[in-house]
């Protein structure tokens, strides 16, 4: 039985519910730390070889040592193990394999080792506390809270969050927006990252979040559900908008916001340091969203670019000004809310614009398809853009335009066809003059433009196109090419070398509209001459071992 260490029962207990009390933490944590702290003190008197444990009883604050020593055949460690004769004078009937427990008499704790527990059951705590503090808050972002501000640092806000310390970085606080040492602040929880130095809490109060989560506290409607807010763009500290929507019919959506006489709205712009707030009601017609999103501007028409998610707006000459808003904030910030690119021109540079690609067309299709002027202008004025709408169209559609009988649609067709091929066959040349592998032709969905752009980016076999991620081939956001430096054997090779550092460019064939699914479907169709390979490899192998 293990011997009782000369302490003040009650006052180690003490010690420990005082700790667990002021760190919130569980008592069991402190009073592993006091037996680890008491366990280092003893191996310091008897031998760090030993292995000494020792323990305290949570209820009466009894403390015992001890040392283990395992019962072995031949002893190689002479702390740690004895030999059965030995380990029948400790423990009668003792057997190989057992562990036997030798108690150890009192220590009393010099001021050195007194020392060194007390560093022990500190780190212990404060490893515990850390522990707490991130559990408190891991679930917690998306969240408002309320703060002191403790420090500002290197124009970093750190915010005493009672249990914690949160951090406003520099770039996520309102502009101009002056923080006093003292003051209540209310910011949104961002994330939370478990550190060495404990967990780290990003707060912000610039992220159009914590303006929703705002609007949340002060709109009972959007708490409740009844109203949502579908979008929010933010130039902190200056001008915001949010589109809203209610699915209560009998409840207007940007009244409730806006509140009686503005008091809901003015309670978080008084919270935003004075930022204007644009309340728009949302539309699931992105037409009617845009007109409502770049207000008070008046907008004459919108043009839906949906491939390359842009939309072009006209605004009349006396409001393009207003549209664009003072250093294109308005533009910025309705493009923000709906997700699209925004170009905004006036009627005058929309009459122009039309003009312009009018008279292009019209100069392609009189060239491809030759015919005169006014036909060509003819089927530019019926919606016609290429020569591929002209070939693959109904026959009784192009015949049904007025003017038009079924054999000139014939003709016109023949012609489109025609021309279609000797663009085809042009590019054949191009790509096979790049040295492209005429089998990344039998690619899906590649066409001969796509392949000559391939050739001019250094891509001209199979293993070139496998060797590619999908987000290299079709992102808009494109890795920079560049060839390789070295010299060695690998500079045969044409192909440039992907850099590692991403650059804001186009995706190699970007331009060209593939979805994600379509670049996959190119890249593993490119990678599976590579599985085609290994079971010829493998019997290869197979071969050779047998002979």
């Amino acid at each position: 039985m293990a011997s009782a260490i000369s302490a003040n029962r009650a006052e180690l207990l003490a010690i420990a519910n005082a700790v667990a009390t002021e760190k919130m933490i569980d008592k069991s944590v402190v009073i592993e730390a006091m037996e680890e702290a008491i366990q280092k003190s003893a191996r310091n008197r008897y031998g760090a070889e030993n292995d000494i444990r020792a323990k305290l009883d949570p209820r009466t604050g009894d403390l015992r040592l001890w040392r283990v020593v395992e019962v072995v055949e031949v002893v190689e460690d002479y702390f740690k193990q004895v030999d059965l004769k030995a380990a029948e004078k400790l423990q009668p009937g003792a057997a190989v394999g057992d562990f036997i427990v030798d108690p150890l008499p009192p220590v009393d704790l010099g001021r050195i080792d007194a020392q060194s527990a007390k560093q022990v059951i500190f780190q212990k705590v404060r490893d515990a506390e850390r522990d707490r503090q991130y559990d408190e808050f891991k679930d917690r972002a998306g969240e408002v809270i309320t703060g002191v501000i403790k420090s500002v640092e290197f124009g970093h806000v750190i915010v005493n969050l009672g249990r914690a310390e949160g951090v406003i970085r520099r770039d996520q606080q309102i502009p101009r927006e002056v923080p006093r040492v003292g003051e209540r602040v209310r910011a949104l929880i961002m994330k939370v990252e478990r550190q060495n130095r404990g967990p780290q809490i990003f707060l912000s109060r610039a992220h159009p979040e914590f303006m929703k989560k705002l609007f949340a506290q002060e709109v009972p409607e959007i708490y409740d559900g009844i109203i949502e807010i579908k979008a929010a763009a933010r130039d902190p500290g200056s001008r915001a908008k949010i589109g809203v929507i209610s699915r209560d019919s009998s409840i207007d959506p940007v009244g409730a916001c806006v509140g009686m006489k503005g008091s809901r709205v003015q309670a978080v712009v008084q919270e935003l340091q004075g930022e204007k707030i644009d309340i728009i009601p949302w539309s699931e017609d992105t037409a009617t969203f845009v007109v409502n999103a770049l207000q008070p501007a008046t907008v004459s028409r919108v043009v839906i670019d949906e491939e390359e998610s842009r939309i072009e707006v006209v605004v009349p000459d006396d409001q393009l000004s207003l549209a664009i808003g003072r250093r294109g904030q308005n533009v910025r910030l309705a493009s923000s809310l709906t997700g699209s690119a925004i170009d905004i021109m006036t009627e005058a540079e929309a009459s122009e614009k039309r003009q312009k690609e009018f008279a292009e067309r019209s100069k392609m299709f009189e060239e491809e398809l030759d015919v005169d002027e006014t036909l060509s202008q003819l089927l530019v004025a019926e919606g016609f853009t290429e020569l591929e709408e002209v070939a693959y169209i109904e026959l009784s559609e192009l015949a049904a335009i007025e003017g038009f009988d079924e054999e000139l649609a014939e003709e016109l067709q023949s012609r489109a066809s025609e021309a279609i091929e000797r663009r085809e066959e042009a590019l054949r040349e191009q790509r096979r003059g790049l040295g492209v592998e005429d089998a990344l032709g039998e690619l899906p969905h590649l066409t001969e433009a796509m392949l000559v752009t391939l050739g001019k980016a250094g891509i001209k076999t199979l293993d070139d196109l496998a060797d590619l991620a999908t987000d290299e081939l079709i992102a808009k956001k494109r890795v920079e090419q560049r060839r390789r430096n070295d010299k060695g054997p690998r500079e045969k090779s044409d192909r440039p070398e992907r850099s590692e550092r991403a650059e804001d460019k186009g995706g190699v064939l970007g331009e060209y509209g593939l979805s994600e699914e379509q670049g996959n479907e190119i890249i593993m169709a490119a990678r599976a001459h590579w599985f085609d390979d290994e079971p010829v490899a493998e019997e290869a192998a197979d071969a050779d071992s047998s002979q």
